[in-house]
């Protein structure tokens, strides 16, 4: 099994464990989020001095909506 965590602001938490979240712009559970590739937003070219730019995972959770870099998200086997 795999679970799928998330360091949300500045807290590890467990994505698996909530029926209620979604991740990606397809907006799906942690669990078929990494089965269908585990799209980040990544734009092909990127401008200058913006963090709009940067690679993100979209992710709702707790009634929550999270713009996070992929760094901060681990997958762990049990």
């Amino acid at each position: 099994m795999k679970k799928i965590y998330a360091n949300l602001l500045g807290e590890w938490v467990d994505l698996s464990s909530d029926d209620t979240c979604l991740m990606g712009s397809r907006m799906v559970s942690p669990s078929v989020w990494w089965e269908e590739n585990a799209e980040i937003w990544s734009p092909d070219t990127k401008d200058e001095h913006t963090m709009y730019q940067l690679d993100y995972v979209t992710i709702h959770y707790k009634g929550k909506d999270y713009r996070i870099s992929p760094i901060f998200i681990q997958i762990v086997s049990e």
